[in-house]
């Protein structure tokens, strides 16, 4: 009786594991098969997502959200200062050649930015050519339902530095744009 329980409760796991599989790596819902209109999340137990329709739970700094199904969402092209500590941080301490704690203040005001314009709000994605990045964080261009563009406004308002990585290059030429207006204009963090 206990050998049959064990394989039984193996098949059961390696369902479970397969299923899980194709649930954290998007199955059939690759972006390159699917028209942007088509592209739904479908989890486990009959729960769907739409990123056309989704709601942002909250901001977890100036350039990550995450969304009503706990997934992360990293925005492309921008980049805030970092407002933890972290090697990224030191970093680009290093490299800036400002102080940690001023970096981090920095990044405290452009996540209260970005946290203001979308958090509790529903939004859409917009995927360019890589889904996910390393650290499995899907990359997309974020939109309130009214048509803002996320990625851009806190760009345009001075919120953020650029940060291209091709392939993910679709408004790059937008964003440098807007991002020259902002320092020009002593806009957000370049007063």
């Amino acid at each position: 009786m206990m050998r049959k329980m064990n394989k039984r409760t193996i098949l059961l796991l390696m369902s479970g594991v397969l299923a899980l599989t194709g649930y954290l790596f998007g199955g059939d819902l690759d972006p390159r098969y699917h028209s942007q209109e088509e592209v739904k999340w479908q989890m486990p137990f009959g729960r769907s997502f739409d990123y056309n329709n989704i709601l942002v739970t909250r901001a977890v700094d100036g350039d990550t959200l995450v969304l009503e199904n706990n997934e992360r969402v990293r925005l492309i092209g921008i980049d805030t200062p970092e407002m933890h500590e972290s090697n990224k941080l030191n970093r680009d301490a290093q490299r800036s050649g400002q102080d940690v704690e001023i970096i981090k203040q920095l990044g405290r005001r452009s996540y209260e930015f970005t946290k203001k314009l979308v958090e509790g709000k529903r939004v859409k994605l917009e995927f360019d050519v890589e889904r996910f990045d390393k650290y499995k964080r899907i990359l997309a261009y974020v939109y309130l339902l009214d048509g803002t563009f996320v990625n851009a406004l806190i760009v345009q308002e001075g919120y953020a530095s650029l940060m291209t990585y091709p392939p993910n290059v679709k408004y790059a030429d937008e964003f440098l744009r807007l991002y020259r207006q902002a320092r020009e204009n002593k806009r957000g963090l370049w007063e």
